[in-house]
């Protein structure tokens, strides 16, 4: 029978958590496609169309293209499937969820001036999940070389910048038996305590929850029949929350025991994240003729205020760790501190966009975007925060992204389809792959009421690492995104 080690540690700490990293950052600098069915189904390119709620989110100027008031609500289900590959083993695992993900309303009023140049000017308000964060993820396999004790001995033997976070690994990994003061130091105070060889079977399971929404009040005019401008103003809310679950197996290893040493281990980690940004767009349409039409648009940085807790609990069996009787519960100190929020600050965003309207028939759409994500920043400006945005600039670059969308019209049926390409915002493809999507859509107007369905699909790779520093073997991960929308579209 195993002798247990249980060792619980809960923190909830903020500036010194392992979530302010890239991968983190890049979570809340990252948006998914979302919105209305006739948005999804044209893959996104409405920057020179606008006349959607989504197409706000692309150019503001577009609400001045509305010719009546209107409200539109979005219905959405996400299914993700996550095919993974580590050291050779291959496992699937897949999340499905539904959400209320858009619901906004226009209100349009004409010029009464009839001499005036300005014939209108429009007030929108448009919520949407700009992002959807449920997620499973499950990868196992033997890694032949490096175990969890590399990522305790990162903490012990790594920079220090002494805050609780740090303290608490080395407190677990030396209690837990996992690493041990170097008798001989040679420049690292800390060695590894698991059993030497290799060949260590792992698994990492990953559970997460959570969105990025985003509330924009929009501000439109349309200047004689050829001119549109638009504003957003933009509040941001986010809420996220991940836990993972890592065991590492030692039976199998060379000169391991069933009588003696550590025999395997259970890492829980949990991570909570919420809070709140601001950004703004400016953007302006031109109908060069009746039937060609440019648009242009920016997106300012979001400035989100965060704050994070995290909770850790590891479990170790043991075969002989000293204890009387074989089995002992130890509970050390809890820390409960609560340190002052962080700040993170995403790239902006620049879009150009051309259309074609083939009259009532149909229309043809292409917008083209760029995003610095090395410009991602941390704040405050400390020696912990300074070395996490050091390593952004030097791994992130800036991106490309193009979507194209088609639409025909056949009396009250619309009928749409569209590609996305956003090209990986690491240098290094490899870690985030670029993302491939397919898009298509139809609908239905029966005349103060419309109708859309539209369906997405998306392909991506990346790499992930277990934990973010240490033990930072990646696994590849195939992530495939199914989405099916439903969108009502009234006249108020």
């Amino acid at each position: 029978m195993y002798k247990y080690l249980l060792l619980l540690v809960t923190s909830f700490s903020i500036q010194f958590s392992q979530a302010q990293n890239t991968s983190d950052a890049l979570r809340y600098a990252q948006d998914n496609l979302n919105g209305t069915a006739r948005f999804r189904g044209m893959s996104g390119a409405f920057g020179a169309l606008g006349g959607d709620f989504s197409a706000l989110s692309v150019n503001p100027a577009g609400s001045a293209v509305f010719l009546n008031n209107q409200a539109a609500v979005t219905l959405s289900n996400f299914s993700r499937k996550n095919e993974s590959n580590y050291f050779g083993t291959e496992s699937k695992e897949k999340e499905n969820s539904f959400d209320l993900n858009q619901i906004g309303a226009v209100w349009v009023f004409d010029s009464r001036d009839e001499t005036s140049n300005w014939r209108k000017f429009t007030v929108a308000v448009n919520y949407e999940n700009t992002n959807n964060f449920d997620d499973k993820l499950f990868s196992n396999g033997n890694n032949p070389t490096n175990s969890i004790s590399q990522y305790f001995l990162s903490y012990a033997n790594g920079p220090r910048f002494n805050n609780t976070f740090e303290n608490d690994q080395v407190f677990i990994g030396t209690t837990a038996n996992i690493i041990a003061t170097n008798p001989e130091a040679n420049g690292n105070p800390y060695i590894s305590s698991v059993p030497a060889g290799g060949n260590y079977y792992q698994e990492n399971s990953v559970t997460s929850r959570g969105y990025n929404g985003k509330m924009s009040f929009n501000f439109a005019t349309q200047y004689k029949d050829r001119f549109y401008f638009g504003v957003n103003l933009n509040a941001h809310f986010t809420d996220y929350a991940t836990k993972s679950s890592f065991y590492e197996d030692y039976l199998d290893t060379p000169g391991s025991s069933n009588s003696a040493g550590l025999q395997a281990l259970r890492f829980n980690n949990e991570l909570y994240t919420y809070g709140s940004g601001f950004s703004f767009q400016l953007g302006a349409i031109a109908k060069v003729t009746d039937n060609l039409r440019l648009g242009a648009s920016y997106e300012s940085p979001t400035w989100y205020q965060l704050q994070d807790e995290t909770y850790q609990i590891m479990v170790v069996d043991c075969a002989d760790c000293g204890f009387s009787g074989g089995q002992n519960v130890i509970e050390p100190s809890t820390f409960n501190l609560i340190y002052d929020t962080y700040r993170l600050q995403t790239p902006g965003k620049y879009t150009g966009s051309l259309a074609y309207v083939f009259g009532t028939a149909g229309l043809i759409s292409i917008d083209y975007s760029m995003k610095d994500y090395s410009n991602t920043k941390f704040r405050p400006n400390d020696s912990f925060f300074n070395s996490r945005n050091q390593e952004m600039e030097s791994l992130l670059g800036t991106t490309s992204e193009i979507r194209v969308g088609a639409e025909a019209r056949a009396r009250q049926w619309s009928f749409r389809g569209g590609y996305r390409f956003e090209q990986s915002p690491y240098k290094n493809g490899n870690v985030i792959g670029d993302l491939h999507g397919i898009s298509g859509g139809l609908g239905y107007n029966f005349g103060r009421t419309r109708v859309d369905a539209a369906y997405s699909y998306a392909q991506r790779d990346t790499q992930r690492t277990f934990f973010s520093q240490g033990l930072t073997d990646a696994a590849d991960i195939k992530s495939v995104f199914n989405n099916v929308s439903l969108t009502l579209v009234f006249d108020l």
